[in-house]
């Protein structure tokens, strides 16, 4: 993992405030140049659509918006660490960096189903170097899926 920026956090609470309005408790952020250009959260019950993950939908949103499939020189915040399809789309995208909130191991612990594949290891495998940097607000992100356990 590497070393935060100093807007990290700033993003990353748009991210988890974005995770509060899905119909699954993940928010996403991309941002560019200090701008975001996509704020986005769950969707895959709304849509039926089982991809419509937060990271995912943020991707499409940015790629439309920027004309490009390619999302160089942008950072993906996301409220938790992606699971295997959306680290793999985050990868196919090119995206430089992705910073997360909870990790897989936090979300796991308090009963959310995940498939046990760190973010990391995806990445080890060479195809796109991207940085990956986590914890940031962890706790924060880990008590929306806890209250939206709750509910739902």
């Amino acid at each position: 993992m590497k070393k935060t920026t100093p807007t990290d956090e700033h993003f990353m609470s748009i991210a988890i405030e974005e995770s509060k309005k899905g119909d699954g408790p993940y928010g996403a952020v991309i941002v560019k140049g200090g701008k975001i250009i996509a704020q986005t959260h769950n969707t895959g019950k709304r849509d039926t659509d089982s991809t419509a993950h937060a990271e995912v939908n943020a991707i499409r949103l940015a790629q439309k918006t920027l004309g490009t499939t390619k999302l160089i020189g942008c950072t993906l915040y996301s409220s938790a660490e992606s699971c295997p399809m959306c680290t793999a789309a985050e990868i196919w995208a090119k995206l430089d960096r992705v910073v997360f909130g909870c990790s897989i191991e936090q979300l796991m612990e308090v009963g959310s189903n995940q498939i046990e594949l760190k973010a990391q290891t995806i990445i080890d495998q060479g195809f796109h170097p991207m940085e990956l940097v986590g914890d940031i607000l962890a706790d924060e992100a880990i008590e929306v899926v806890k209250n939206f356990k709750k509910v739902n």
